[in-house]
């Protein structure tokens, strides 16, 4: 999958000690991935989620505040709705009594190598969401303004104004994206229910729309980057109404 079609997965970095901070900002930099700047207190990490919006979160357990990384993860579960690395070197029992009780999708213990942090994340980002495990989707998930779709053993970020529309295939659909199709495991009735539906549209039992992207509506289709997607009567009134045509 060309890098171009990607953004870059951003990486919240929540780590009191400098040099360990260092370390994870250059190893996530050489790996490819987007760091944020440091934060090393509870206020601090707060903030950087609020203005930077990470996809992940790596979090030191212990942190140079009152309130530690599980304080923040706390935060994080009930606000924010993102997937988190705890990072512990030499935790207690009762430390890690309280870690197992806001349910982190990973953990890793320090000191670490580079395919050590690259195995952590790629896992943390598969176990985050978890469909059922009949559910083909349970591969792929979206969040914030964008969708991960894995493809072999990585995570690939693309955001949704980069989708075109989406066609169903037996039991794949096809991504149509501003630089190539992508295909995935999945029905599209359940990929919908994920999809943000002031961008996305159902328009066919086989296609989806993006609604940004529509450049002209018949009464058999509708026209998406000079392509006639088809259009059935079921969905005909939902279009016509989310363009206020009466």
């Amino acid at each position: 999958m060309s890098n171009e079609m990607q953004d870059k997965i951003k990486i919240g970095v929540v780590e009191d000690e400098r040099m360990m901070a260092e370390f994870i900002v250059t190893t996530l930099e050489n790996l490819d991935y987007n760091p944020t700047k440091p934060a090393s207190t509870f206020e601090a990490a707060i903030k950087m989620i609020e203005e930077e919006k990470p996809d992940i979160i790596l979090l030191d357990i212990f942190l140079d505040s009152e309130k530690d990384g599980i304080d923040v993860a706390e935060v994080i579960n009930k606000e924010y709705k993102l997937p988190f690395i705890f990072l512990t070197a030499n935790a207690t029992k009762e430390t890690l009594e309280r870690a197992k009780k806001v349910s982190p999708p990973a953990f890793l213990v320090k000191p670490f190598t580079n395919n050590d942090l690259y195995c952590a994340i790629e896992i943390c980002l598969n176990n985050f969401v978890k469909p059922p495990a009949s559910s083909p989707e349970n591969s792929n998930f979206l969040m914030n303004d964008s969708i991960f779709i894995k493809d072999g053993y990585y995570f690939y970020k693309i955001k949704y104004n980069d989708i075109y529309y989406i066609e169903s295939d037996h039991v794949y659909i096809n991504i149509y994206t501003a630089l190539k199709k992508l295909t995935i495991r999945a029905s599209l009735g359940n990929f919908m229910e994920n999809l943000n539906k002031d961008i996305f549209s159902r328009v066919h039992r086989s296609f989806i729309v993006n609604l940004n992207h529509i450049e002209s509506i018949t009464t058999d289709y509708v026209v998406v980057k000079g392509i006639k997607v088809p259009t059935s009567k079921k969905y005909k009134e939902e279009i016509l109404m989310k363009f206020q045509i009466i």
